[in-house]
């Protein structure tokens, strides 16, 4: 009798954390390396100009000035980022003595929310950089996360090559010098992109605490505490949620909490529960107005005239007007994809966030950097380049962000 052997069982996969480590790498590898070698090239591109100018000498280390070129890139916002990283909050409303114009009250660093400073005393604790270093680090990787989130979100709508597309447009998009600086909005889009990306797959719990994070960490947060508040209940009305109705209900519950807890703790300390609002309108001169100063600027500077508005910087007013004609074009192509009303939410009330404030117009083209859902008609476009094409015009844009994204804002207006 010829004996039955019995049959082999197949070579069970290697999932090892060598091979995953290898799959990641082959994933996000491309879109890792071509944000780093254009972010790379408009970072050198920014330094040249800042060098070859020398408008940073002589300036007062806090507003565009220090020793060094690099400097730049730590102050105006990123100073006060520092002094909270290494001291802490004092809030407190102030007003200035005799004071009848525009602006009423000292600033102070409650203005700064506390998430990004947070991380860089962590990471300073952590490797022994200065607040400089450590702000720097936090950024750079918190952009290139940002790039990850962006790709993904938009290789949901126009495949791999697309997603390619976007992540380059983030590196090189107006405003993008902030996102190699001590300043927040890495950071900000980074959560941003990811807590969009976790509502695209119904992971509530991931959306609802990336939406918490990301209200430490700006204001502006409330247009994406609105997106998944919007996206949640429709799914929730539809029952499309396989996980039933609680994970969405936890969602909602835990995305406000952040930005809510930040500004009623500023207004406890300041004994006024309003003292944020009023800080940033007596101290900083921001507030909402419907959008009259932007109204201003856009009837003001393409004739122009820089003289009929608050804050006038007229360089870099004329490539925020430009961005926020862009931005208007974008909108329109943006709905034709008919796209998750997280994303529709999302983009629409930070655009009204954005354009209905009085504040420094110059600031418009980093305010409007976490719209990154009007990245993706310009992705679906420019998928049907070849990768070398592709390349050349991204990197061409690299170099000219230097200009546009870096010069403009530090050292020709305000970031």
């Amino acid at each position: 009798m010829t004996a039955i052997l019995p049959r082999p069982r197949p070579l069970a996969p290697v999932t090892g954390p060598g091979s995953r480590l290898r799959a990641a790498a082959r994933r996000h590898g491309p879109v890792l390396a071509l944000f780093g070698a254009l972010k790379l090239t408009g970072f050198c591109s920014f330094l040249y100009l800042l060098s070859s100018a020398g408008d940073y000498r002589g300036k007062d280390p806090r507003f565009g000035g220090g020793a060094h070129a690099w400097d730049v890139l730590a102050t105006w916002d990123g100073w006060w980022y520092q002094q909270i990283a290494l001291h802490g909050y004092d809030p407190k409303l102030v007003p200035v003595p005799g004071a009848t114009g525009l602006i009423t009250l000292e600033g102070n660093s409650a203005a700064f929310f506390p998430l990004y400073p947070a991380l860089m005393r962590l990471t300073s604790a952590v490797t022994g950089l200065g607040s400089y270093g450590a702000g720097m680090l936090v950024s750079v990787l918190a952009s290139f996360a940002a790039a990850l989130g962006v790709c993904a979100v938009a290789e949901r709508f126009g495949g791999r090559r697309a997603g390619l597309a976007a992540a380059g447009l983030w590196a090189v998009w107006p405003g993008s010098g902030v996102e190699w600086a001590v300043y927040s909005d890495s950071l900000y889009v980074a959560l941003a992109a990811w807590a969009c990306h976790a509502v695209l797959t119904r992971r509530w719990l991931t959306a609802g605490v990336l939406t918490f994070a990301a209200g430490l960490n700006r204001p502006t947060a409330g247009a994406l505490i609105a997106a998944l508040a919007v996206a949640a209940l429709l799914a929730l009305r539809r029952r499309e949620d396989e996980d039933g109705v609680l994970r969405p209900l936890l969602a909602l519950a835990v995305a406000p909490l952040g930005l809510l807890g930040y500004l009623l703790w500023v207004g406890d300390r300041m004994g006024d529960l309003g003292g944020y609002f009023r800080l940033q309108s007596g101290a900083w001169a921001h507030r909402f107005d419907f959008g009259s100063q932007t109204l201003d600027v856009l009837t003001s500077v393409p004739v122009g005239h820089f003289g009929g508005y608050l804050f006038a910087y007229p360089f870099a007013d004329m490539i925020g007007v430009a961005v926020v004609v862009l931005a208007f074009a974008l909108l329109p192509l943006l709905l034709r994809l008919r796209p998750p009303a997280v994303l529709v939410v999302y983009t629409v009330l930070t655009l009204a966030l954005v354009l209905g404030s009085q504040q420094i117009f110059a600031n418009v083209s980093r305010y409007l950097l976490p719209c990154f859902p009007l990245f993706l008609p310009l992705a679906a476009a420019l998928r049907r380049l070849s990768l070398p094409v592709l390349c050349t015009l991204l990197t061409v844009a690299a170099l000219a962000s230097g200009s546009y994204a870096g010069y403009a804002l530090f050292e020709l207006g305000v970031p």
